[in-house]
């Protein structure tokens, strides 16, 4: 099963390419951790979207947020891999995508997410850095991160 990236912005994804993207973070985000929030918000036209597909089928999706629009920097989110997917280090492959684009779309400004604490150290072996304390974001623990400018 190989993995295949597929980097979109809103308007040139399909009514049904959204509609798959949508349908599984609500699945993850919403169901799966039991958090109710607005799944859909007003990043979502702004952002780019990463949608990753095995044989034709969503497995994990991404987003990343432009410089100003959420932080002073460009932010990763919505980072997640559906359920019949995990275990085959999908999540590893699909941030280290994120990382690369963000990077070279927005040179020089390093990447900052709001992670899930049980997330801490999936985050830090990709080079973030703690930077808040714990706090509570739709009653889940989150906190700050970031990934300072890479100078390779």
């Amino acid at each position: 099963m190989s993995l295949r990236f597929c980097w979109s912005r809103l308007d040139e994804l399909s009514t049904r390419e959204f509609y798959e993207i949508v349908k599984a973070r609500i699945a993850v985000f919403v169901v799966e951790q039991r958090c109710a929030y607005q799944e859909i918000d007003e990043l979502d036209p702004l952002a780019w979207h990463l949608s990753a597909t095995v044989d034709g089928q969503l497995a994990a999706y991404i987003r990343v947020v432009g410089p100003g629009d959420k932080f002073s920097e460009p932010s990763i989110g919505r980072v997640m891999t559906l359920k019949a997917f995990r275990g085959h280090q999908y999540g590893r492959a699909l941030m280290s995508e994120a990382i690369r684009f963000t990077e070279q779309t927005y040179p020089g400004l390093g990447i900052k997410i709001g992670a899930q604490v049980y997330l801490n150290a999936f985050y830090e072996s990709f080079g973030f850095e703690r930077i808040s304390e714990p706090y509570d974001e739709d009653g889940i623990p989150h906190i700050d991160m970031v990934k300072p400018v890479s100078h390779a």
